[in-house]
């Protein structure tokens, strides 16, 4: 959401979306810029955003705004900072000297957007990032429009062009822990195309879709929720293993099916993905 639009701030607190991120780079114009950082700022101190995930996107830290808008979310009580332009590990590693100049909470993660060839080509050491003791990277956020300006490639309906800088990332993301949110889907009216490209997102391992306009918010959660079958199989999965016979075993039988530990901690997860999002529901 535009850092600079008051309204859509405020309209944020009601949207049945997971994270919201507060953006002060691509969205604003230059001479809104300092406007907008205020906004966000005591837009975030004020809260009222539930559990929901505030994200700032901050300027690069070279533009002439980059620096004042670290500061200024150093200390907004944000979940994180979506870093813009980065390029190789240095970059997030000149975020975390601000943060701790600024006396910003050692927990505050790091986002990366991976736009650049670069950064694509730099994955796997951008991930590790990951493993800092203050300051974590925890997300890579695929900036496919800037991919697909700065390659030239096409941003055709089967994202052929797109996939192997997609996969990449998310190899190398997954090597240190990271969750991938895909990049954005730019014809807001073409739920049938959005619906398309969420469901190639989940395929290829994301774990969402950044959006730009409310009303992809829907769709999305559909394809990214699990479906009833899978929660209810997951559930069985997870009481097996939990059975006082099973507790020592690796892999068992459930109703005619194979399954190991693994597929138990892939059952947890997809639990917790119901609970969170049966939560949200409540909430909004």
């Amino acid at each position: 959401m535009p850092g600079s639009n008051a309204r859509a701030l405020e309209k944020a607190k009601s949207l049945p979306a997971d994270c919201l991120l507060f953006d002060l780079e691509d969205a604003v114009a230059p001479d809104a810029k300092a406007e907008a950082r205020e906004l966000v700022r005591e837009a975030v101190r004020g809260g009222g955003y539930g559990k929901r995930e505030v994200v700032i996107r901050i300027n690069p830290l070279e533009s002439e705004w980059g620096a004042d808008d670290l500061a200024a979310s150093a200390g907004s009580g944000a979940d994180a900072i979506l870093v813009p332009k980065v390029n190789r590990f240095a970059d997030l590693e000149a975020v975390r000297k601000g943060l701790l100049h600024a006396d910003a909470p050692s927990d505050l993660a790091l986002w990366a957007m991976m736009e650049t060839p670069l950064a694509v080509m730099q994955a796997v050491s951008i991930a590790e990032a990951a493993q800092s003791h203050g300051y974590p990277l925890k997300v890579f956020v695929m900036g496919t429009n800037d991919l697909a300006k700065e390659t030239r490639a096409e941003l055709t309906r089967d994202r052929l062009p797109m996939l192997a800088a997609l996969s990449h990332c998310i190899y190398s993301g997954r090597s240190f822990g990271l969750d991938i949110i895909d990049g954005v889907f730019n014809d807001f009216r073409d739920e049938e195309g959005l619906i398309a490209e969420c469901k190639q997102g989940r395929s290829l391992g994301m774990d969402g879709k950044t959006l730009i306009h409310p009303s992809q918010i829907e769709p999305c959660n559909a394809v990214f929720s699990p479906p009833a079958e899978d929660v209810d199989w997951a559930r069985k999965v997870i009481a097996a293993f939990e059975a006082p016979e099973n507790r020592s075993k690796g892999a068992i039988s459930v109703e005619g099916r194979m399954v190991e530990l693994l597929h138990a901690d892939m059952a947890r997860r997809t639990i917790a993905i119901a609970e969170a999002i049966e939560e949200m529901g409540a909430q909004s």
